[in-house]
């Protein structure tokens, strides 16, 4: 071969080969995680720090063994079924959706892809699984509300702390498959308890500035709030909303009670996307979804803000702050 043939060839090679190596660059590492948060991305800070952590603690190092590729739905329900299709349309190994309308739209958007979830339905009800102990299917995950227990003790706890309440005004979205799930289980609560309730429904943040007049009207002498990502999404917007009108109110998870609300009780999201990434480690080892139990949280906490209940006036009785878990002072 002659010489100028030669560095020819050469010169080609070295462009070629950095070109090749970026090409191999760009390919996501394998195995590939679709992760579908309802929140805005945030509000989901704590849930996606958990999930990576958790991922670590298994062997996992983001960008050397795994590629997650993230989705964000800002709160809006409606947003759910073309994320989800979105990121089954990436083929990944598993594919885990954050909230009950994640779910719901991974469920729809494919019966092959694994799917881990987190859910506020009885999976059996909302047609996820066959059953809880053996779902079935290509999905499984942690069941948020577990015995449908949570709504009515979030009601008794707020009445606990409020000795002599009796009208009790509900913020929540009812075109969210989580709050509509709430919806459902309020009134039998509320009248065991001989609470009178008021509903207030908040379907996107714009509704938030008319809101505290209407509350203000009614007479209400609390508020329940809905836990779904809209009113997740909106969380410090709602109890500064409920602060601003000397309203006691009740939240579902803590990160309300971080963001100012008065009391929160529920599971530990974070913990909670953790127990996801187990399940998700477990599928990637090799594990059937369809043989993998529905979960319940692991941990359920009661968080007081008395920073909140001072500002706002209230005197919370100390028999009850016996129960609580954890005081924010």
């Amino acid at each position: 071969m002659r010489r100028r043939e030669l560095i020819a060839l050469l010169g080609g090679a070295a462009v070629f080969c950095p070109l090749a190596a970026r090409a191999q660059q760009s390919a996501p590492i394998r195995p590939l995680i679709g992760l579908l948060s309802p929140l805005s991305a945030k509000a989901a800070t704590r849930n996606i720090a958990a999930f990576r952590s958790a991922l670590r603690d298994f062997g996992y190092l983001e960008g050397r063994d795994l590629t997650l590729a993230l989705r964000y739905g800002d709160g809006a329900a409606e947003r759910m079924p073309s994320l989800a299709r979105e990121l089954v349309g990436l083929k990944p190994d598993v594919l885990f959706g954050g909230s009950f309308s994640g779910a719901l739209a991974a469920h729809a958007a494919t019966s092959t892809i694994p799917i881990v979830t987190i859910t506020a339905e009885d999976p059996v009800k909302a047609g996820l699984a066959d059953s809880i102990a053996r779902p079935g299917k290509n999905i499984t995950g942690t069941w948020l509300l577990g015995a449908d227990a949570l709504v009515g003790k979030r009601l008794e706890f707020l009445k606990l702390a409020v000795p002599g309440i009796a009208r009790v005004g509900t913020v929540l979205n009812p075109d969210d498959p989580t709050d509509a799930v709430t919806a459902l289980r309020l009134p039998a609560a509320a009248n065991a308890l001989g609470i009178t309730l008021s509903v207030f429904e908040v379907r996107d943040a714009s509704r938030l500035k008319e809101l505290p007049a209407e509350i203000a009207r009614t007479g209400v002498q609390g508020l329940f709030v809905g836990q779904g990502p809209t009113i997740n999404t909106a969380r410090a917007e709602i109890a500064a909303l409920a602060a601003r009108l000397r309203l006691p109110a009740v939240f579902g998870f803590r990160e309300f009670a971080d963001a100012g609300g008065l009391m929160s009780y529920g599971p530990n999201l974070p913990d909670t996307y953790r127990q996801s990434a187990r399940l998700v480690h477990r599928i990637l080892k090799g594990a059937n979804p369809a043989d993998l139990p529905f979960e319940l949280p692991t941990r359920y906490e009661l968080i007081v803000n008395l920073r909140t209940a001072k500002a706002i006036g209230l005197n919370i009785p100390e028999a009850f702050l016996l129960l609580v878990d954890e005081v924010i002072e």
